[in-house]
């Protein structure tokens, strides 16, 4: 803008000075044309005054002196013949002369650059008497003053361009002065500019604190998230993520995701990129993660990406536990159908003599209700992952509840020569008693099937630091420690075949870890191979009507 202020003022400061120049040196001019004039008229009457006493060729004048006839034939000429002289009778200082009694012409001569001045004076005899004088052109007049002009046309212009660094330094500096963060109020002129960026400002705070307002939000809502959220732009570049995608992935803003190592994920980002939606498994740190990508859009082009990482290790988990649970019931199902239906077609057939009716009968009997019993167990199981919303809650005597367990158990006890007796005090849970029962007769059930001809089972009831506590301890055959950690999971079994002797399902410990967590409460096991098994309940969480599992 200074430049601009400067340039403008200077060819202003040069354009005055040539107008300037111009009109002073017309006016010189014709200030010069008027004197000539007048000086030639004082001449002409001068010399009419002498011509009574001496003739014009006796006068010494330095102009040029013409007598002119009243019928415009030249008489006398000072400085050419008048013989050879054209007839004047047209010329126009004559004509007005003529007319008027004097009259004025001029006429330039471009060959040499000059200007004729011609004053004409009428004669009382009727002649015309004509002075010429030569003045020197407007162009020749300019050119015999260049160096004076040029001298005072270099002290104007540098006088101009002082003067014009000075005006647009002034004129810039309180422009320059003025602060967009907190204008000042300045001279009129910028007054509404001040205004304009007050407004501005106010407008930019406001938008500024929405726009903070809203990130905070943003980072607040992705930094808490569990699941990972990256932003990418159009070249695969992280521009933001939140701290567990930072975590997982190991990157930081400004990592090209189209180069990172994981498959899966490369694979994800570059059909998002390309304008579709992509979803993706990615296996990290024993975990599984889906890789959802979708394209950002504007104006109708890929702008970038948003990907977004949540882990499914549990829905995988329970997808293979669900895959795994129904090969098994069909597995556990087939095994004693498959015995019944062989049975019963032997038999159907007359092939089974009449003997051994009885004994047949009698196996069918048994697969029948080892059949049934694992078609409760896993009824159980279902309704106990659907979260058991069915089950009412009551206050439970758990130390009663294990003495009719027990009751119920004292046959299967007496035949597997085990001695059962329940130990403690009354201690009253909030519960499910369908499921409490279940849950005392699994874990009192396996401890009788899986003794010793002598052994003995102890059911104890008591409080630990307050806490209820439901123990079961046998002296039988004992875990082994490598399938500790799997005998809660369904169908699992250490001893296959002592479990099919016994007649076991797989699912009763399964059930009882169910109901545990139904009830909010944990369970210790402690055991040692041939030497017997515990295992503990404590009922040490916080009571929740029909818990979800």
């Amino acid at each position: 803008m200074t430049g601009k202020i400067f340039r403008n003022a200077f060819l202003m400061g040069v354009l005055v000075l040539v107008i300037a120049g111009a009109l002073f040196t017309a006016m010189l001019r014709q200030r010069a044309a008027q004197e000539t004039y007048r000086s030639l008229e004082a001449q002409a009457r001068l010399v009419q005054q002498v011509m009574d006493t001496q003739t014009l060729q006796d006068l010494e004048l330095e102009d040029r002196v013409t007598l002119i006839a009243a019928d415009g034939t030249v008489l006398y000429d000072s400085r050419a013949d008048q013989g050879q002289m054209d007839n004047h009778a047209r010329r126009p200082e004559v004509l007005a002369a003529l007319r008027d009694g004097s009259g004025t012409a001029s006429r330039r001569s471009d060959t040499l650059q000059e200007e004729y001045l011609y004053y004409a004076l009428r004669l009382s005899d009727g002649t015309v008497l004509r002075l010429c004088r030569t003045q020197t052109s407007l162009g020749a007049l300019l050119w015999s003053m260049v160096g004076p002009l040029m001298g005072i046309a270099a002290a104007v212009l540098l006088v101009a361009i002082a003067w014009s660094l000075y005006l647009a330094r002034e004129i810039t500096k309180p422009i320059n002065e003025i602060a967009p963060d907190d204008p000042e109020d300045t001279y009129p002129e910028l007054q509404p500019l001040v205004d304009k960026l007050r407004q501005q400002n106010r407008t930019i705070r406001r938008q500024m604190d929405e726009l903070n307002r809203r990130v905070r939000e943003f980072a607040a809502l992705t930094e808490h998230m569990s699941e990972g959220f990256l932003l990418l732009d159009r070249q695969g570049t992280v521009l933001s993520g939140n701290h567990s995608a930072r975590e997982l992935l190991k990157t930081e803003k400004g990592a090209d995701l189209r180069r990172c190592d994981d498959t899966a994920l490369r694979q994800a980002v570059e059909t998002a990129l390309s304008g579709a939606h992509a979803g993706h498994l990615m296996e990290r740190g024993g975990s599984v993660y889906q890789v959802m990508a979708n394209p950002v859009q504007s104006n109708g082009q890929v702008a970038g990406a948003v990907i977004l990482l949540l882990d499914v290790t549990e829905r995988e988990q329970r997808e293979a536990l669900r895959r795994e649970f129904s090969a098994n019931v069909s597995h556990e199902l087939k095994t004693p159908l498959t015995t019944i239906s062989g049975f019963a077609e032997l038999m159907s057939q007359g092939l089974v003599p009449p003997e051994k009716v009885a004994e047949f009968s009698g196996d069918i009997y048994r697969e029948s209700r080892r059949l049934v019993a694992l078609v409760e167990d896993i009824i159980k199981l279902s309704h106990l992952d659907e979260g058991g919303a069915d089950m009412e809650w009551e206050t439970v005597d758990l130390y009663e509840l294990c003495r009719q367990v027990a009751g119920h158990l004292r046959y299967a006890a007496d035949n597997h020569q085990v001695t059962m007796e329940v130990r403690g005090q009354p201690t009253e849970i909030r519960g499910s008693r369908q499921l409490l029962e279940e849950m005392v007769y699994n874990l009192c059930d396996n401890a009788v099937k899986y003794n010793r001809p002598g052994g003995w089972v102890h059911v104890d009831v008591s409080r630990v630091q307050g806490t209820p506590c439901l123990t079961v301890t046998d002296s039988g055959i004992g875990i082994p420690h490598a399938h500790q950690s799997r005998v809660f999971e369904r169908f699992y079994r250490v001893d296959k075949s002592h479990s099919k002797a016994i007649g076991g399902t797989g699912l009763g410990l399964s059930i009882v870890k169910h109901a545990a967590q139904f009830h909010n409460a944990r369970l210790e096991l402690r055991s040692q191979p041939e030497q017997g098994t515990q295992i503990t309940v404590f009922f040490d969480g916080v009571p929740a009507e029909r818990r979800s599992l």
